[in-house]
């Protein structure tokens, strides 16, 4: 859908062209600006693009998220969030949650034809060219696939996600130290010293998160990135986040309870400027003989019974290391295509730089800084026609300081946010209210799912959960806190079980994962409106 450039472009190219026609397509206001003093803004965008049917006739792009943001909550701020403030806007971690707050909308649209079309409907006429969901019927091998969630991906799509610029962390070390004037590593103030508590299935060697202390130590796991006399965070690096998701998946826990873990819910590729990839430093991060490599061979089935270690195993729904490929965009392409690209020393003019002689940073480079503001951009769930209407209103998020949503080449909107402080434009961070939580807060995502779930109980009487009619996802439906809807011992389905002992065999070979803990105990009372309350 939209503008992805011309059929004989290399894919990453084409990828490249349609994230970036989204974004222009965005109200200036969504943008960074130049303020009177000149100083330059840069800000680092992602896209995530479905490609449907790769390499055949057929094939399509859709570009279902577009986000951008470059700054993280320090971690003591983290214990007022109550779940209405998002703690990371860097844009690939927005990217992410964005892209599964549109698979969400996507099976809500599904069921919300379903319930809306006749029942004798061709059971292989899929309403989404996305997503499916299975119809089982009384038999022994469907009532074991009635374990895994209701929905899956297609078989024949693929994910991929594209950046401005390299993520921060592991993956961008030869980058960080090649761009400073001096590489040696920051001093680390002695309050960041202290051992910090490990969590379970985390190395159990007392571990420090360094930012971009520290050039020597690649391989470890490094917290966002900062100045050096900010208030440090516990926000884990990009580049860490996505080596997780090479083995959990795209999918986080709210969207993994209605969506089965396959090969396409994984990161196929992640796209990037020839400049901002250095090889050595994606391999180490990402590739199966770097940090990762004890994983290999690993996969956690959902099926009962399963142990998890058969690397030969031929189950369907799985978790598994699967590394993504490292494409590349010409450095020139990005240039013509973004102008909010951060400044790099090989931009600065002969002038500028002298005759060769030693020098601090150019002018251009010291003006230039991040953008404090975040956007978010959805794409309207592609299960509903342009001139259908019968769907759930939840469905589509509006932002409510835009008279209309835009229309970007083509696709229509289903979210659109600014961001700024972990909250919506205009909102405060200490006090956000049911108006200033995103729609991709902890809170707004999970009960997103609850609703979603309870939908599909009504409707079909809970197929697909458990197997048992009426049964549902206990830790969405009845789970009184945020706490209790994540930890372990609470979750008895299979295949969420899975996932847990995935994520936290990843986390041990990711050495030194501190959790960001301390915005657990609330529960959805929190997005009753208060003053709707006292009136």
């Amino acid at each position: 859908m939209g503008d992805a450039g011309s059929e004989t472009d290399p894919l990453p190219s084409r990828i490249a062209t349609l994230v970036h026609a989204h974004f222009d397509g965005l109200p200036n206001r969504s943008k960074p600006t130049i303020p009177d003093d000149r100083t330059a803004e840069w800000i680092p965008m992602t896209g995530i693009v479905l490609v449907k049917g790769e390499n055949t006739p057929s094939e399509t792009l859709t570009c279902v998220a577009v986000t951008t943001g470059a700054k993280c909550l320090p971690a003591s701020q983290i214990p007022r969030c109550k779940g209405l403030v998002l703690h990371d806007c860097h844009a690939e971690t927005l990217a992410m949650r964005a892209f599964n707050f549109w698979l969400l909308s996507e099976c809500q649209s599904v069921l919300a034809h379903e319930r809306n079309s006749p029942s004798n409907r061709d059971e292989n006429d899929s309403l989404s060219p996305y997503i499916w969901r299975r119809k089982l019927s009384i038999s022994d091998h469907e009532i074991k696939l009635a374990a895994t969630p209701p929905f899956e991906i297609q078989p024949d799509v693929r994910i991929y996600m594209y950046g401005t610029c390299a993520p921060c962390g592991d993956a961008s070390m030869e980058l960080s130290m090649a761009a400073q004037d001096d590489p040696t590593p920051w001093t680390i103030p002695s309050t960041e010293r202290e051992p910090e508590p490990s969590d379970t299935g985390c190395s159990s060697k007392p571990q420090r998160l360094d930012g971009r202390a520290h050039f020597s130590k690649l391989g470890i796991v490094r917290r966002k990135p900062a100045r050096a006399d900010a208030e440090s965070t516990k926000s884990k690096s990009c580049s860490d986040k996505l080596a997780l998701r090479q083995v959990s998946s795209l999918l986080n826990l709210e969207t993994s309870l209605l969506v089965a873990p396959t090969k396409s819910a994984y990161i196929a590729g992640l796209v990037l400027p020839e400049e901002e990839i250095t090889r050595v430093g994606c391999a180490r991060c990402f590739g199966g003989d770097g940090r990762m490599s004890g994983l290999r061979g690993r996969i956690w089935p959902v099926e009962a019974g399963s142990t998890g270690t058969d690397s030969q195993s031929e189950a369907r729904y799985l978790y598994e290391f699967r590394p993504f490929q490292i494409l590349s965009i010409p450095t020139e392409q990005l240039k013509s295509l973004w102008p909010f690209r951060r400044p790099r020393m090989s931009d600065v003019s002969s002038e500028e730089q002298g005759d060769g002689q030693a020098q601090t940073t150019p002018s251009v480079l010291r003006r230039s800084k991040p953008s404090n503001l975040s956007a978010i951009w959805v794409c309207a769930p592609t299960a509903i026609g342009s001139e259908d209407r019968n769907y759930p209103p939840s469905a589509v998020v509006v932002d409510t300081g835009t008279k209309s949503l835009p229309t970007l080449r083509g696709s229509r909107t289903g979210l659109f946010e600014n961001i700024i402080n972990g909250v919506r434009q205009g909102n405060k961070a200490s006090s956000p209210g049911l108006r200033g939580a995103s729609a991709l807060s902890r809170a707004k995502l999970w009960s997103y799912a609850r609703e979603i779930a309870l939908s599909l109980l009504s409707s079909i009487e809970g197929e697909g959960f458990g197997g048992e009619r009426g049964s549902a996802p206990t830790p969405v439906l009845q789970a009184p806190t945020y706490r209790e809807f994540k930890k372990e011992p609470g979750i008895s389905i299979d295949y969420v079980r899975a996932r847990q002992h995935a994520i936290q065999s990843a986390r041990g070979v990711l050495e030194g994962w501190i959790p960001n803990s301390g915005d657990e105990n609330w529960g959805l009372d929190v997005l009753v409106d208060s003053k709707k309350r006292k009136r």
